[in-house]
Order: C-alpha cells, then sequence, then structure tokens
C-alpha cells in the first residue's frame, strides 16, 4: 500500500517529540516556533496547502573540549521514505575537513534502511565521528599560524529574485545572515534584491540554505572576493544586515506586487561604494534624477 504525506508528517512529528525530550536544554534544539503547529494543523485539515517543510537544527558537543558541532535538518514531506537532507558544521572545522564529515554522514545515511527515522542515528554518527575532523582541523590550523600570516578572504555576493514579499522568507533571510555574521542588505518588495558578505564558506552557506528548497526565481549575478590580512571586518560595506523597504512607484494600497522605486535603491548603492552594481543586477546603467 502506497504510503501518504500524512502519515509521513505524523510520523516526522513523533520523531519531532522524540527529539525534543532526548535534547531539552536551551540550545541544543533550534525550531521555528510555527513549525510543529503548521504542520498540525495540516493533519487536521488534509485538503489545504500542503506546510512548510520541517526544518530545525540540533548541536551537540564533541570530544573533551566540548567543541559544538550542528546538524541542520531539513526534511521532504516524504521523509522518512526520503531522505532527509542534513548538513553538519562547526566553527572549529576548515571548509575541507567540514566536506569530508558530511561526505561520511551522507555515505552512512544511504546505508540504513529505507522508511525507518534516522535524525538520531544522524546526530549520534555526528558525536561519535567528528573528533578526528576536528583535531585534524586544529593541527592544520596551528601549522598554518607557524608557516604564514593568517589571511583572510572577504566574500561579497549579490544575489536577484523578481519579488521578495513572503515573511517566513524574510525572516529565513535575517536569521540565517545574522547566525552566520554576514552584513549587508535585502531590499524587500519587486524586485528583491539580496547582498551578504563575510567569510567565504559563511556567504555560500547562506546561498545554500535560502535557496533550498526550490525558489525558482533567484540567481546570484556577482560575486566579490577580497583579501585582507587578519581580519575582514575593515573590508565590509555594510556595518549590519539592513532592511531596505524603498516607497513603491503609483498607488497599489494593499497590493504586494508592487515595483520598488530604484532610483531611491541606486541612490542607496552609492552611498555604500556599489554603483556600479546596478547595471549587473538590472543590465541597464543607473541613473539619479535631478532633485
Amino acid at each position: 500500500m502506497a504510503v501518504t504525506v500524512k502519515e509521513c508528517l505524523e510520523l516526522q512529528l513523533v520523531e519531532v517529540e522524540m527529539l525534543l525530550s532526548m535534547f531539552p536544554k536551551k540550545g541544543e534544539i533550534t525550531l521555528d516556533e510555527d513549525a510543529v503547529p503548521s504542520v498540525q494543523r495540516y493533519l487536521r485539515n488534509t485538503d489545504g496547502a500542503l506546510p512548510p517543510q520541517l526544518e530545525y537544527s540540533i548541536t551537540v558537543d564533541v570530544g573533551e573540549a566540548k567543541v559544538k558541532v550542528e546538524l541542520q535538518v531539513l526534511l521532504p514531506h516524504m521523509y522518512p521514505h526520503v531522505a532527509p537532507q542534513l548538513f553538519a558544521r562547526s566553527n572549529a572545522l576548515h571548509r575541507q575537513q567540514q566536506l569530508q564529515l558530511n561526505t561520511g554522514l551522507a555515505s552512512h545515511i544511504s546505508s540504513l534502511d529505507s522508511g525507518e527515522l534516522c535524525i538520531y542515528e544522524a546526530v549520534q554518527w555526528v558525536k561519535d565521528n567528528s573528533l578526528p575532523y576536528l583535531e585534524n582541523s586544529k593541527v592544520s590550523s596551528e601549522s598554518a599560524s607557524k608557516e604564514v600570516v593568517v589571511k583572510e578572504t572577504l566574500h561579497r555576493m549579490w544575489i536577484y529574485s523578481h519579488h521578495i514579499h513572503r515573511q517566513e522568507l524574510r525572516k529565513k533571510i535575517f536569521d540565517c545572515a545574522k547566525k552566520l555574521n554576514l552584513t549587508g542588505f535585502c531590499l524587500t518588495g519587486k524586485p528583491g534584491v539580496i547582498c551578504v558578505e563575510g567569510l567565504r564558506e559563511n556567504c555560500e552557506e547562506f546561498w545554500r540554505v535560502i535557496r533550498y528548497p526550490n525558489w525558482k526565481h533567484i540567481s546570484c549575478k556577482h560575486v566579490e572576493n577580497i583579501e585582507a590580512e587578519g581580519s575582514i571586518d575593515s573590508l565590509r560595506l555594510f556595518h549590519a544586515f539592513e532592511d531596505l523597504q524603498f516607497q513603491a512607484h503609483g498607488d497599489y494600497g494593499l497590493r504586494n506586487d508592487y515595483h520598488m522605486d530604484l532610483g531611491q535603491f541606486l541612490e542607496f548603492l552609492k552611498q555604500h561604494q556599489s554603483g556600479h552594481i546596478f547595471q549587473m543586477l538590472f543590465g541597464v546603467e543607473g541613473k539619479l534624477t535631478d532633485k
């Protein structure tokens, strides 16, 4: 007999409840407050639209030093009969070690029986298998610091979308930027523009998170890399992650499909030494109107 979405979502809620009881301390599980209620509402009335996919993270302490490793979880509606999207990350891991850790995790999860709940199994695997990667990362860091002056690269991404309106999407963008220590801005409306700047791995992680699972009308139009000796903070064009909302052209009342005033946006870009980006985003040269 074919398995239904309803049955899968019921199992996902059972698993979340189990995990919350196993990781009761503050900060161990990060879960949006409306994530579970939205699934519960759907289960009470399955004639409505499907709820957002369940998304949460679990943080565990690894080794005697209690290094924190975070497992990010995104569950397709048909999980556990479809594999979950998992990603383990830690500030103590270099990009290569993090890649190797996730390759091992993916291999382990693929070896498990389909149809079985496996998030706790994934958490336990991360806890049991992260230490060698953490130790290798520490050794390579100490070796590098003895040999050369530490250099960091500021990564800046300019992202274009047909529009950005939905509140839950905007929340995801701002939460992710804050979590990854990224500065920049999100221009809400039509069109929508996002700029993030920070460490390369953090920018790439932001890009991976916000465009998943299937944000169709979005593209990264331009990327900048600037190398610095020491901290990258002096190279940032923005001091925080700003929420941009410019007055729209015309009187659109309560409609949310209005076009933003791109003249104001161009002025904002020029104030942040980025006027040249306007043409890369929109394909035309920006000109400010006389006041």
